[in-house]
């Protein structure tokens, strides 16, 4: 993952306070016909972000609670440049991320990035990167700021280095095993493949623990990773722990998607068949990926990745969730 450099930014919108507030005051000045005409407008947004924008971001259907009573999974769709997610304002973290990867030139330098980690305006909870300052754990994410970066650009990096797309993750994960993992996907997956996709999220186990520097923050237990070869009709899934040390071969984490549904309680590519949807979710089958001989690969550190820690001034403390 990528260690950059973190100063803290102000929202780059109103906060929702002040626009709730002005809402509110404005409430008693607007006519019927003008919240009529308002509910029509934010009526057609919401069927434009259903049915055009957000289909195309995501493979075989967008991941779907399987107990929607359950507030612990339920979460709202934010869409960016080049990938999309599902944020849990109750956790503090996305609790999935969907992101389509393709090969890049050999010479692709991804764009520097315009700012470090900042607040996201839509995110309730306003997580701030200082709330990880002393907390022992870096700033992890899902959707990967460098590989966004080169296929989609420096908009799509920016938005990768949104707080919505970031959860804690212990050092040994965060700079080691999780950032093989993501070199990994553009080269050689995407070049193998053509194109893959992949979704990312955090694990949430018993008992509950939070940054003990900001309660609005839940730290996850351990991480998964799906990347989906479509044209192959491939899949390849990973649990990761907090607690990796970062030097473990990769196919030590192997899992099945099947696994993954019930460690987090989301049914994944629901649009798939019924009997393909069986057999690639229940298969754990890393030899397509030639990932024996990968998974011993040390860090290459394509990306030119800085200090990731926020502000670059903490290093990370002892003691995790899991001693």
């Amino acid at each position: 993952m990528a260690r950059t450099s973190v100063p803290v930014q102000k929202p780059r919108s109103l906060s929702l306070w002040k626009a709730l507030s002005f809402v509110l005051r404005l409430g008693g000045l607007m006519p019927l016909s003008a919240w009529f005409a308002l509910s029509l407008l934010l009526g057609a947004w919401y069927a434009f972000e259903i049915h055009i924008a957000r289909p195309p971001m995501f493979w075989m259907g967008e991941p779907k609670s399987v107990d929607k009573m359950s507030p612990f999974t339920w979460t709202r769709t934010l869409r960016n440049r080049g990938f999309i997610l599902g944020y849990s304002d109750l956790k503090g973290n996305p609790l999935w991320a969907t992101y389509a990867l393709m090969p890049t030139p050999p010479d692709a330098v991804s764009p520097q990035p315009p700012t470090g980690f900042k607040t996201d305006w839509r995110g309730i909870n306003r997580i701030a990167p200082e709330y990880f300052n002393g907390s022992g754990y870096e700033i992890g994410h899902l959707a990967p700021p460098h590989s966004i970066g080169l296929v989609y650009g420096q908009e799509g990096q920016a938005d990768a280095l949104n707080m919505t797309n970031a959860m804690p993750q212990k050092s040994g994960l965060n700079g080691k095993l999780w950032e093989r993992l993501e070199e990994l996907e553009l080269d050689p997956f995407a070049k193998q493949f053509g194109k893959i996709w992949v979704t990312a999220g955090p694990i949430f186990d018993p008992p509950l623990e939070r940054l003990h520097t900001s309660w609005r923050v839940e730290v996850p237990d351990a991480f998964y990773k799906i990347i989906v070869a479509p044209d192959a009709k491939k899949m390849l899934a990973f649990v990761i722990p907090q607690t990796a040390h970062g030097d473990e071969p990769l196919d030590h984490y192997l899992t099945s998607v099947d696994a993954i549904e019930k460690r987090t309680g989301f049914d994944f590519f629901q649009e798939l068949g019924d009997e393909e949807e069986n057999r690639l979710e229940a298969a754990v089958d890393p030899a397509p990926w030639h990932l024996r001989e990968l998974a011993h690969q040390p860090l290459r550190r394509t990306s030119g990745k800085a200090d990731k820690r926020p502000g670059g001034e903490n290093p990370p403390q002892s003691g995790s969730k899991r001693p």
